[in-house]
C-alpha cells in the first residue's frame, strides 16, 4: 500500500487516470497549479506502476461554535473494474480507520446509492443534513461587486486572503484548506467567485437548476448576511440557498437534504448531526 503517490510521477499519473476513468474527475490541473497539499492523502494499492484501487484521506479542520475539530473525510474510493471483488476497498478502509481513528474527532464519508449497504459493515451509520434558504426581502445592492479571475494570481491571492478570515456567518465552518477550495474554484466554479470591497467579503455564488446558491462566503462579517446576499444576488433573485449552516440556524426552518450522496458518520466518534440540524459546507466535500 502506497500513501505517498503525490511524489511519484508514474503512480500519480496512474491515479489521475483511474479517477478520470471511474468518476470523470480531473486532478491533473489541480496538482499542476500547486493546490494538492498535505491534507489530501491517497491510500493506493498498486500493481507495478499502476494504481488499481484507492481510498483517500482528507484532513478537514472544522470549527463548531468557535471550537476546533479535526475530522477525517474518506473520499475518492475507487477500484479499476478489472480488479473489483477482491476485497481491495475493505483493506483500504480498514487501514485508514486504524491510522486515523485515534487521531480525529470524527470520521465520515459520502456514499452513492449503489454502496449504501457497504459502509455500515465498517461501523458507519447514516446521518441527516439540513439546508437553509434566506429570503431576500429588500433586494438592495450595497456598492459594486467584481468577479475575481481565477486565472490571475492577484485575484487568487485576494480569495486566499479572505478565505483565511473564514466564514463569519457559519456555525460549522472549515478552516485552513485552501487547496480543497481551489479544487472547485480553479476549475468548474472558476466563474463563481465575487468580491465586494464595500462589504469586505468574497462570495462563491452559483446556480443549480432554478436555485441561486451561496456556496460559501469569507470575510470580516461586519455587515449582516442578508445585506451581503442581496448585494451579490442582484435585484432579480428572491431567495438564496445556503451552502453552509448559518449561525442562527436554530431560529430558522431547515430542509432535509434529499437526493445526491448520503452522509455516513463513524460510530463511536463525535456526531453533531444527532442533535443539530446542520450540514457540512458544500465546498468541503472532497
Amino acid at each position: 500500500m502506497n500513501k505517498n503517490i503525490r511524489e511519484n510521477a508514474e503512480l500519480r499519473g496512474s491515479f489521475f487516470a483511474l479517477a478520470e476513468r471511474v468518476f470523470g474527475l480531473s486532478f491533473a490541473g489541480w496538482y499542476a497549479e500547486g493546490y494538492w497539499r498535505e491534507k489530501y492523502i491517497p491510500y493506493a494499492l498498486t500493481y507495478g506502476n499502476d494504481v488499481v484501487a484507492n481510498a483517500s484521506v482528507n484532513i478537514i479542520d472544522m470549527e463548531w461554535r468557535h471550537k476546533p475539530r479535526r475530522y477525517i473525510q474518506i473520499g475518492t474510493v475507487m477500484t479499476a473494474p478489472e480488479y473489483r471483488k477482491r476485497g481491495f476497498c475493505r483493506r483500504l478502509l480498514e487501514t485508514i480507520l486504524k491510522d486515523w481513528r485515534k487521531e480525529s474527532d470524527a470520521i465520515y464519508l459520502f456514499a452513492n446509492d449503489g454502496v449504501l449497504d457497504f459502509y455500515p459493515k465498517f461501523g458507519f451509520e447514516r446521518a441527516v443534513q439540513y439546508q437553509y434558504t434566506v429570503e431576500l426581502r429588500h433586494r438592495r445592492r450595497i456598492g459594486e461587486t467584481r468577479k475575481l479571475d481565477m486565472s490571475a494570481a492577484a485575484d487568487v491571492a485576494i480569495l486566499e486572503e479572505y478565505y483565511k478570515k473564514s466564514n463569519p456567518y457559519s456555525a460549522f465552518t472549515e478552516r485552513d484548506n485552501f487547496g480543497l477550495l481551489m479544487f472547485y474554484c480553479s476549475s468548474f466554479m472558476k466563474d463563481c467567485v465575487y468580491l465586494s470591497e464595500d462589504l469586505g467579503v468574497v462570495a462563491v455564488m452559483g446556480r443549480e437548476s432554478e436555485n441561486l446558491i451561496c456556496y460559501d462566503i469569507y470575510g470580516d462579517g461586519a455587515r449582516p448576511l442578508l445585506e451581503a446576499l442581496e448585494t451579490f444576488a442582484g435585484i432579480e433573485a428572491k431567495n438564496v440557498l445556503l451552502g453552509f449552516t448559518p449561525t442562527d440556524f436554530i431560529s430558522m426552518e431547515g430542509v432535509e437534504v434529499g437526493g445526491g450522496d448520503t452522509l455516513f458518520m463513524l460510530k463511536g466518534k463525535e456526531n453533531l448531526f444527532c442533535r443539530n440540524r446542520i450540514s457540512f459546507p458544500l465546498l468541503s466535500h472532497a
